[in-house]
């Protein structure tokens, strides 16, 4: 009889252990449907799949980034997408970054008819990428231009002297790894520096150029450095016209884009926390290896920004967006 009781109470228990297991199943499972739901729905959710006008944002300092490469190329397959709106506030970046993001823009715009407003600034590869639109519209007040290419390297020769540091190299050939940071740049260095950057900057005036529909000598005439204000820059016909996004949509318009279509930003995926982790990571070992107090690390990354990272050729003016003397 014991024995029987006590089997009752062990397929009792057995009875709720599966009970327990099987809504905890069917929870995982629920989860698992409405995270997809969610997930395959986003686009449903943002407004991205009804008829509307893109707008990308292009902010900061250039690189080649991969993932708004991305993103300009899923405005470009969207067929949901009727117009494009290309946002533009940056002093620039790295010039193989602009060329990059000039390609995608250009190769969206013989889709969809793409409108570029301009922020504050587009200045050098930040103009370069404005000009692959069709249309260009910015304040009076936008800082725009500064056409060049240039290359800049430390030499610390005189401070590894001061400190007793000697650095020895052997090379194959007197121009391998030069300009370097350990000793001043030969005459030889400089002018290898300088027909690459000429170079470079032939290609940039010639896409202003073909963009802007000037000659070669107005072309050059503007892409000596200088910056301009908006109202300037019109009058110089390096943008169309005055204004902000009711300019840009009313261009839009003149395409045959519907007014009165809803603006859809096609926002940046966000880096995961992980990765910002070791950013942060990253740059106390900096404020470590300096011997400063690990504190400082917001410090340097607001004073160095992302300008530390530029190598190569650049094209940018004022890599923080600010002009000298800015607070």
């Amino acid at each position: 009889m014991a024995n029987t009781a006590d089997a009752i109470l062990d397929r009792r228990r057995l009875r709720r252990k599966l009970t327990f297991w099987r809504a905890f199943t069917l929870l995982l499972i629920a989860l698992a449907l409405i995270s997809l739901y969610f997930f395959n729905g986003s686009e449903r959710f943002s407004g991205k799949s009804a008829p509307h006008i893109a707008k990308v944002r292009v902010e900061g300092t250039i690189f080649e980034n991969d993932e708004l490469l991305k993103r300009l190329k899923d405005v470009e397959d969207s067929d949901a997408v009727k117009g494009v709106i290309l946002s533009v506030d940056s002093p620039g970046g790295t010039t193989a970054g602009g060329e990059a993001i000039y390609e995608a823009v250009r190769k969206l715009a013989l889709k969809k008819p793409v409108v570029a407003q301009v922020g504050t600034l587009a200045a050098s590869a930040g103009y370069m990428i404005a000009s692959a639109s069709d249309h260009i519209v910015a304040r009076q007040s936008s800082i725009i231009g500064s056409i060049g290419v240039l290359f800049q390297y430390p030499d610390i020769s005189e401070l590894l002297t001061k400190i007793g540091v000697k650095v020895e190299t052997i090379k194959s050939s007197p121009l391998k790894a030069e300009p370097n940071f350990f000793n001043p740049a030969s005459d030889e260095a400089k002018a290898m520096i300088h027909r690459m950057i000429i170079d470079s900057y032939d290609w940039f005036v010639g896409l202003v150029q073909e963009r802007r529909k000037f000659t070669h000598e107005q072309a050059l005439a503007l892409a000596d450095g200088s910056v301009f204000t908006g109202r300037q820059a019109v009058a110089n016909k390096l943008i169309d016209e005055l204004g902000g996004e009711d300019k840009a949509i009313a261009w839009l318009k003149t395409k045959g884009i519907d007014a009165k279509l809803p603006v859809v930003e096609w926002k940046p995926v966000e880096k995961s926390s992980l990765g910002m982790f070791f950013s942060q990571s990253a740059l106390k070992m900096l404020t470590r290896y300096l011997g400063i107090p690990e504190e400082s690390a917001g410090v340097l990354r607001e004073l160095t920004g992302d300008r530390m990272f530029l190598d190569g050729l650049v094209s940018v003016w004022h890599v923080d967006g600010k002009p000298v003397g800015a607070q």
